[in-house]
């Protein structure tokens, strides 16, 4: 079984790469990210099987757009909406988190989808038993 895949839309970062997408990284999920709406909608068209989509609710995108674009093309799929502002809120979106800590976001992720460390470390143990 793959690792889960994880469309993270958010605010072109200050430093080189975010702490979510790394913290979420070495957590050996697999991250596409985007810096835009467009950019979002564009990875979602060439990869839409993904396993979860995390927006970022801060200046610059539009997380009911990408929601909804998101929702439209699949229901199975959960869509976190991150924002530090209590009330916020994001149509279509099926989780929110007020927080951005990255450690939070893990939290949330691994008990939707699981933990893909535990994922692989079935998969090799099922190969040595064939074997």
């Amino acid at each position: 079984m793959p690792r889960p895949t994880l469309l993270v839309a958010e605010p072109e970062p200050t430093q080189a790469l975010s702490v979510r997408k790394l913290v979420l990284e070495t957590a050996k999920f697999n991250v596409l990210t985007a810096h835009s709406n467009r950019e979002a909608l564009d990875i979602f068209d060439l990869f839409p099987n993904i396993s979860m989509a995390v927006l970022v609710g801060e200046s610059g995108l539009d997380c009911g757009a990408l929601a909804r674009r998101i929702r439209a093309a699949t229901d199975k799929i959960p869509i976190l909406f991150l924002t530090g502002r209590i009330a916020a809120k994001c149509e279509c979106a099926t989780h929110t988190l007020h927080s951005g800590e990255p450690e939070q976001v893990l939290e949330l992720v691994r008990s939707l989808l699981g933990d893909p460390r535990e994922l692989n470390g079935n998969q090799r143990e099922n190969k040595d038993r064939a074997s």
